[in-house]
This record gives C-alpha cells, structure tokens and sequence, in this order.
C-alpha cells in the first residue's frame, strides 16, 4: 500500500514538471537526408577557411534520431505516401494522400488540432497542392489530382496557407468547378500576393492565403515553386521571412497553433543533382528553424519542435577519390542548373548557329570556368562534345521537374565533381533521414524510429 502511495505522488510530480504545449512546429527538409544537412555544415567550414562543420540551427538541437521513410508499397517513397505518413502516423503506397493502403480515409494530425480549436497553418516554398502539404489536408487516390486537392484545401478551415500559388487553380479534362482562388475567397480565405500585403492585412484577416507576388497575381497560371535561392529569391519569400509573419499571425488570432514549414526546393534540386543549389536550399530551411528557435526561446515550456526530412533525393555522397572534399569551389556557381539550361537555351533559339565562344562566355559567367574554376582539356572536350549535342537538339535531361539540356548538366556536372561530391540517381533513394527535435516532449525523437513515429509522438507531447 505504501509503494501505491508513492507511485502516485511520483506520478503527480511528474505531470507538475511538465507545462502544456502550446505551440507545435513541424519542419520537413524534402529531400533532405543526413548528407544533406552535412554538405551544407561542410560547405560553410571551407567558406570559413577551415575542415569540419559549421553547425547548422537544426544540428545544434538536444535531441536527435533517424527514421526509415519506406512506403506500403515500396522500399524507396515518394513524396505522397511519405508526406502521410509523416502527417498521419500511417503507412500508404507510393502516389496516395491522405488514404491508407486500403484505401480508407485518414485523419491528419493538422485536422486534429483544428477540431480541438487550435490555429494551423502550412508553409512551403512550392505549391500549396504538392505533395507534403496536401498530405496534411487532402484524400485522394493520385497526388496529381491538383485540382480535387485545391478543391479540399479551400474547405479545411485551416487558418493560414503559404507557398508559392496553386499548381493548377483551374479545372481541366471536362472537370467541373470554380478558379481556386475564387473558391478560396468564397470559403472566406484571404488571399494575399507576397509578405507586404500579407502583413497589411494581418490583423483583420481571419484566414488567409499568402502567395508569391507575380505569378501569384494571375489566377488563371500555375504556380508551381518559389524561385531557387541561388537565382536570387525575393528576400520577403525566404523562409526566415515568412515564418516570422506565420507566427504573428497565428499567435494573434489563436491561443495555441500547430505550423507545419516544408523546405520543397531542397528535394528539386537533389533531382537535378545540383549540389550549390541543393547546399543553398537547405541553408534556407535552417533559417526557418533559426526564426522557430527564436520564439522557442521565449516560450521553451509551451513549445515543441520536430524537425525530419520526407526521403532523400539524389543519393548525394559527400566524396568520390582520393579522400578529398572541395566544396567552395561551389561558391563559383551563380545560378540553378535550371536557370543555366534556359539561358543556354534562349542563346541556341536567338542565334540560328551560336559558337562555342558565345557558350563559353556563359559558362564564364555563371560558373566562373577557365578564370576561377580550372578546366581541364578532358573537361573542355567533354564540354564542347555537350555543345554539338545540343546543336543537334540532342541529350536533354528529363528530371521530375525540369528538362536539363546536355552543356548545362554537363557543366553542373563537372563543378559537382571538382567539388568531390557524387550522385547516384535523378530520383528519391530509401537512405534514412534525420530527426530533430527539443521542447517539451522532444526526449521521444531520438534512436531509429519510423516516419509513422512521428505524428503520434507529437499529439503524445500535446496530450500528456
């Protein structure tokens, strides 16, 4: 009866020692894995002048694990059915939102809090329909169902959507249905284009919708990413820019708030195997988790932070001879391999027979070759050999969001290996990711869990 008496008064103390969380951040590096998060340490060191690692936000956190990302259906995941399982708890196959593997409908741990009155937002640098943040509101058998996921999205109630627009905000193939835009608005969504009108609006707005300014403005024109960070992204849509509004906005109008923040470009980059872009996009997402960190700090017994990664994309391996990384020489490159593919490509359509020479003053430019970057004989003919290529209209790359012409993948190539880094495919890989975390309850996300720990562990933290 004794030893009764004293479990209980353990017990009574150990929920005195615990504040209640109120504030839920979950950030999603896609295509994030460990190397990825490393390459961007190693890449500041050698910035620095010195070998080792320059510690990221994300990496300087208490309490760190890994998780397996594996689908239902297949041992390498794609965005969908890990994007649910991270928002659900739930394994399902590859291309599924919000379904299990049965095809039975799920809950999210968003639409959870939002019925137990909380504020819940979703942050992403791509469209507000993709794959990971659809995987918090939508339930559909495709992810390429766009439209029925904007459709979705309009009637969850949740209180505040940002990224870059709609990836198809019109109906298509005979459907039926208003601009989501419109929908939105109807469904009392609202909707502004960019940071400044956003913050205008703020206060009055009960739920809003913050696209990018620009392409955000046509209704009628999808909006698929943000631009990269490396080809210059507007600095009010940095991730260290707008979560700082996120917060405000959901801390003004709700006593407690869940906000998921998704670093989406990481993942397009590692599809391109553009490791100075892919470096540069997480460098982004950490300053998300440096602006989390700062409230955290004000309010560190209400609040829990879980940091983790989808899958990871490329198969990056820091290394491939003679037991050397260079990673500055990746500082000399100045644009996405995207955006190089496309200024070489406007040069072939407004020139009926560019030379070598107009190519080559390119790649001077935007990858510092022959004058900061040393290029071999071998690496020039392999060059030149790309040029008559793409002469011809041939040896284009098709990446899952970008079509790569042969110079410039060639080019990006060569940097990447200079650099000492190698990739292993244009897809998703089943490498493990890491997990981050502190705040109440984070002593859960540590050792090697699965992707479908997570959610439940989180709504464990909130309800204990």
């Amino acid at each position: 009866m004794k030893r009764f008496f004293i479990f209980w008064v353990c017990i009574g103390t150990c929920v005195v020692l615990h504040s209640e969380v109120k504030y839920v951040f979950y950030l999603i590096g896609d295509g994030m894995g460990t190397n990825q998060v490393l390459a961007a340490e190693m890449y500041m060191a050698e910035m620095d002048g010195t070998i080792g690692r320059n510690r990221l936000h994300m990496t300087g956190l208490p309490y760190m694990g890994l998780a397996s990302t594996h689908s239902a259906s297949n041992s390498i995941t794609d965005s969908a059915a890990s994007g649910t399982a991270l928002a659900t708890g739930s394994k399902t196959t590859n291309g599924t939102l919000g379904l299990d593997a049965d095809g039975d409908t799920l809950t999210t741990i968003a639409e959870q809090l939002k019925a137990q009155g909380w504020g819940v937002g979703l942050m992403t640098t791509v469209a507000i329909d993709h794959a990971t943040p659809a995987a918090f509101y939508a339930n559909v058998k495709e992810r390429d169902q766009y439209y029925e996921v904007g459709t979705q999205l309009a009637y969850t109630g949740f209180d505040l959507f940002c990224g870059a627009g709609f990836h198809r905000p019109e109906p298509q193939d005979g459907q039926q249905g208003a601009n989501l835009y419109d929908l939105a608005e109807q469904q009392g969504y609202t909707l502004a284009h960019g940071l400044e009108e956003a913050r205008a609006q703020q206060h009055q707005a009960r739920k809003m919708i913050l696209v990018q300014p620009g392409d955000g403005v046509d209704r009628k024109k999808r909006c698929d990413n943000f631009p990269y960070m490396i080809d210059g992204r507007d600095e009010q849509l940095h991730l260290s820019s707008l979560v700082p509004f996120a917060i405000d906005y959901l801390n003004e109008h709700n006593e407690r708030f869940f906000l998921m923040i998704e670093g989406g470009m990481i993942d397009y980059a590692g599809h391109s195997r553009d490791g100075a872009t892919n470096i540069q996009e997480t460098l982004d997402f950490d300053g998300a988790v440096g602006a989390v960190l700062a409230f955290y700090r004000r309010h560190p017994d209400e609040t829990l932070i879980v940091i983790t990664a989808d899958h990871e994309t490329g198969g990056l391996a820091l290394g491939n001879s003679n037991y050397t990384l260079n990673l500055q020489l990746l500082k000399h490159q100045h644009c996405s391999e995207g955006a190089l593919s496309d200024e070489l490509g406007k040069l072939y359509k407004d020139k009926d027979a560019p030379k070598w020479q107009d190519v080559r003053a390119i790649l001077e430019q935007r990858l510092d070759f022959y004058t900061g970057v040393n290029i071999t004989a071998e690496e020039d003919r392999e060059l030149q050999e790309a040029f008559r290529k793409t002469l011809k209209g041939k040896g284009k790359v098709k990446t899952l969001y970008k079509e790569i012409n042969a110079l410039g993948g060639t080019a990006v190539s060569i940097l990447n290996r200079q650099a000492k880094l190698g990739w292993t495919s244009y897809s998703h890989t089943a490498s493990s990711v890491p997990v981050f975390a502190i705040g109440q309850g984070a002593e859960q996300f540590t050792g090697w869990i699965d992707n479908t720990d997570i959610a439940p562990k989180i709504m464990k933290a909130i309800e204990r």
